[in-house]
C-alpha cells in the first residue's frame, strides 16, 4: 500500500487501487506522502504532525509522483513539504514535522467512550485493507464531546504489520494516516441530517478539502482501536470533523481534524435549520 518507488532525488513515485466510488481515496495520498516525506529524515526523528490539503481528485489509472523538500533539519525537529503530482497537477500538498524523541509528562484529558465491543457488530468497511466495526454510543456511560453527528467505529488493518524496529511504528503512522481519513465525511453528513429539516443523507455528497493527524502516542494499526468523531461546525458549506483515536484501553493516541465540503442537491438548498434544535 506505502510502497513507493524512487524516481531521482526526494521524488518518489507510488500507485493506489481503485475504489468504490471510482477514484483514489484522499487517506491514501496522504498516508504515501508522510511516506515519502520519511525517506528524507534521519530515523531518530518520528513523524508528529501531518497537514494536508486536497487539491484535485486523483486518478486511480495513474502513478502518483511524490516531490519532498527538505524545508529545515533542527536538533529537536524537522520539517517536509511533500507536492503529489499527476498529468492534471497537483493533487495533494502537505507538510511533514518530525520530532527527536524527548522524555515528557504525559497527560491525557480526553477519555474514550463507552461502546460495544468491536466483535458484537458488523463490518462496514468499503475497501478490504481494513476493518471498520460501526459501534452506537451508550448515552448514559459515554466520555461527553461538543459537536454533533458522533461518528464511532472499531478500526484495525486487515493483514499483520511487518515491523522493523523504528520503520515499524513508521508503517503504523502512515495507516493511521490512511484510516484517519474515513469517518470524517460520515460525522459531518450526520450532524448536517440532524440539524437541516428535509436532508436526505443519501443525496449530501462530501468531499474533503484538508486533514490534519497529530500522533501523540504509539499505536499498532494491526489491533483494534477505537474512533471517536464529532462535527463542530457547519457554515459556507464547510464542515469542520475532529476525530479522536483510542487503543482498547482508552489510552488517546491520535488526534486528527478534517474540513469537509458538503454539497447539497438543488432541491434542497432553500432547507433551514430545524427549529426544535441549535443550528
Amino acid at each position: 500500500m506505502f510502497v513507493l518507488e524512487q524516481h531521482g532525488p526526494d521524488t518518489f513515485v507510488g500507485q493506489g487501487p481503485r475504489y468504490p466510488w471510482g477514484g483514489l481515496f484522499g487517506g491514501q495520498i496522504v498516508a504515501q506522502a508522510l511516506r515519502a516525506a520519511t525517506y528524507s529524515v534521519e530515523p531518530e526523528y518520528l513523524p508528529h504532525s501531518i497537514r494536508a490539503y486536497f487539491i484535485r481528485p486523483g486518478d486511480h489509472a495513474e502513478p502518483i509522483r511524490y516531490e519532498v523538500d527538505r524545508i529545515r533539519n533542527g536538533r529537536s525537529f524537522t520539517t517536509r513539504r511533500v507536492v503529489a503530482r499527476q498529468a492534471i497537477g497537483a493533487i495533494l500538498n502537505a507538510e511533514c514535522s518530525f520530532q527527536r524523541l524527548e522524555e515528557s509528562a504525559a497527560i491525557q484529558t480526553v477519555d474514550a467512550p463507552v461502546v460495544p465491543r468491536y466483535d458484537t457488530v458488523a463490518d462496514t468497511s468499503f475497501t478490504a485493507s481494513f476493518h471498520r466495526h460501526t459501534v452506537g454510543i451508550d448515552a448514559d456511560a459515554s466520555a461527553a464531546r461538543t459537536g454533533s453527528g458522533r461518528t464511532t467505529a472499531w478500526m484495525k488493518v486487515h493483514d499483520p504489520i511487518e515491523r522493523d524496529g523504528a520503520s515499524g511504528s513508521l508503517l503504523d503512522q502512515c495507516w493511521l494516516a490512511y484510516l484517519s481519513d474515513d469517518l470524517a465525511t460520515d460525522a459531518v453528513r450526520e450532524a448536517y441530517v440532524q440539524h437541516v429539516e428535509g436532508a436526505v443523507r443519501e443525496e449530501l455528497h462530501g468531499v474533503s478539502l484538508d486533514h490534519t493527524v497529530w500522533f501523540h502516542r504509539p499505536l499498532r494499526a494491526d489491533d483494534w482501536h477505537l474512533h471517536d468523531v464529532t462535527c463542530q461546525h457547519f457554515a459556507g458549506g464547510r464542515g469542520l470533523a475532529v476525530g479522536h483515536i483510542f487503543d482498547p484501553s482508552g489510552l488517546h493516541a491520535v488526534t486528527y481534524a478534517q474540513e469537509v465540503l458538503m454539497r447539497v442537491p438543488r432541491s434542497q438548498r432553500t432547507d433551514t435549520p430545524r427549529t426544535d434544535q441549535p443550528s
